[in-house]
C-alpha cells in the first residue's frame, strides 16, 4: 500500500471514530412521531349540479343564443323553439272572438230595443229575459275564448328555453334550424359551484374522514394547494368510493380536467430528524449520534421529507432508534 493510501485511510478512521461531545452543540432526542400516509389519485373538476335546459314544446329551433363555455344566469333565454301551428291557432281564436263580439253587439242592441218596446207595452217580459240571457251567453263565450287564446299564447312563450340555474354552459347538443321534441335537452348548464370528484379504491374507504385536509398538486399549474373532503358517497361504484373535495378558487376553464390529489389514508410512527443534521458522503447519508458522551457518525436510510412547525424534517427508515440523541449542526 502506498503512503498516500495509508494517509487517506488514517484520515477516514479518525473522522469516523468519533470524538468528545461539543458542549455548545445542540442535540435532539429522538421520539416517535405520527406521520400521515398519503394516497395519490386523480380528481376531476366537475360542476356540483349539472342541469339540462329542456324544450317545453316541440318545434323548430329558430334561435340559439349560447355555446359551450358561456356563463349564464337563471332565467336567461338560451334558445327559441317555434311551432308554426300555434300562430294558426291564435289567428283562429282571434277570428272566433271577432264573430262573438259582433254577436254580442247585436244582442245588446236587441236587448236595448226590447227594453224600449216593453215600456211601450209592445213586447213581453219573457221576451226581454230571453234577450238578456242571450247577451250573458255570448259574453261568457267571449270570456272562454279569450282564456283559450291566453293558453295558446302561453304555449308560444314556452318556446323560450330558459337557463335553469346560474352557471356555465357545458354542452349544446343541437343546432339552429334543427327540430326539437318536447322535453329534449337543448343545453346542459353546470351550476352550484365547482369541485373535485375523486374515485378512490374501496380498500381505503374505512380510512376516509369527511372534513379531512386534501393536498392538490398545482390545480392551475402553480404550487400545491389544499382542499377539504366535503362529501363521501355511500355507494361504491365499480370498486371505487366516490368523494367530493372543495377547493378555494378552483379553476373552471376546463370542466372534467384531471388533477393529481393526495389524500390521507392512514398513519404510522416514524423518527424525524432535521434535514440539516444529515450529511451525505459518496452517496451515503450520515447522522451524528451521541452515545456515552462520544459523538460518532452513523449511516442511515432516509425516507420522505415533511414540514414540521416550519422546519424541514426527514424520516429515518433505518439506522437510528427511539431514545437516541442526535447532534444538530
Amino acid at each position: 500500500m502506498g503512503w498516500k493510501a495509508f494517509v487517506l485511510s488514517g484520515a477516514l478512521t479518525l473522522g469516523l471514530a468519533g470524538g468528545a461531545v461539543d458542549a455548545a452543540a445542540e442535540t435532539l432526542r429522538l421520539e416517535p412521531a405520527s406521520m400521515t400516509e398519503w394516497k395519490a389519485v386523480y380528481g376531476r373538476v366537475e360542476a356540483r349540479d349539472s342541469v339540462p335546459a329542456r324544450a317545453r314544446l316541440g318545434g323548430t329551433i329558430i334561435a340559439l343564443n349560447v355555446t359551450e363555455g358561456d356563463t349564464v344566469k337563471a332565467g336567461d333565454v338560451l334558445a327559441l323553439v317555434k311551432d308554426d301551428k300555434i300562430d294558426f291557432q291564435i289567428a283562429a281564436t282571434n277570428a272566433q272572438l271577432s264573430g262573438l263580439q259582433a254577436s254580442l253587439a247585436n244582442a245588446q242592441s236587441e236587448l236595448t230595443r226590447g227594453e224600449q218596446l216593453l215600456k211601450s207595452g209592445v213586447t213581453t217580459t219573457q221576451r226581454l229575459d230571453q234577450l238578456r240571457t242571450q247577451v250573458d251567453v255570448i259574453a261568457n263565450q267571449i270570456g272562454a275564448t279569450e282564456a283559450q287564446r291566453a293558453v295558446i299564447e302561453e304555449q308560444a312563450k314556452e318556446g323560450q328555453v330558459l337557463a335553469p340555474v346560474d352557471g356555465k354552459v357545458l354542452t349544446v347538443p343541437v343546432t339552429r334550424g334543427a327540430v326539437a321534441l318536447a322535453g329534449e335537452t337543448i343545453a346542459t348548464v353546470g351550476g352550484g359551484g365547482f369541485f373535485l370528484r375523486l374515485a378512490i379504491p374501496e380498500r381505503h374507504a374505512a380510512t376516509l374522514k369527511q372534513g379531512a385536509a386534501i393536498e392538490i398538486d398545482g390545480v392551475d399549474g402553480t404550487s400545491a394547494t389544499e382542499g377539504r373532503l366535503a362529501k363521501i358517497y355511500p355507494e361504491i361504484d365499480n370498486g371505487r368510493v366516490i368523494a367530493d373535495v372543495e377547493v378555494a378558487d378552483l379553476p373552471t376553464a376546463f370542466v372534467n380536467a384531471r388533477v393529481l390529489v393526495r389524500l390521507p389514508v392512514g398513519s404510522h410512527e416514524a423518527l424525524l430528524v432535521p434535514q440539516a443534521a444529515i450529511v451525505n458522503r459518496f452517496g451515503v447519508d450520515y447522522v451524528s449520534v451521541i452515545a456515552d458522551g462520544v459523538t460518532s457518525e452513523r449511516a442511515v436510510v432516509i425516507g420522505q421529507t415533511v414540514s414540521d412547525k416550519g422546519k424541514d424534517m426527514v424520516e429515518i427508515l433505518t439506522g437510528l432508534a427511539a431514545g437516541e440523541e442526535v447532534q444538530l449542526p
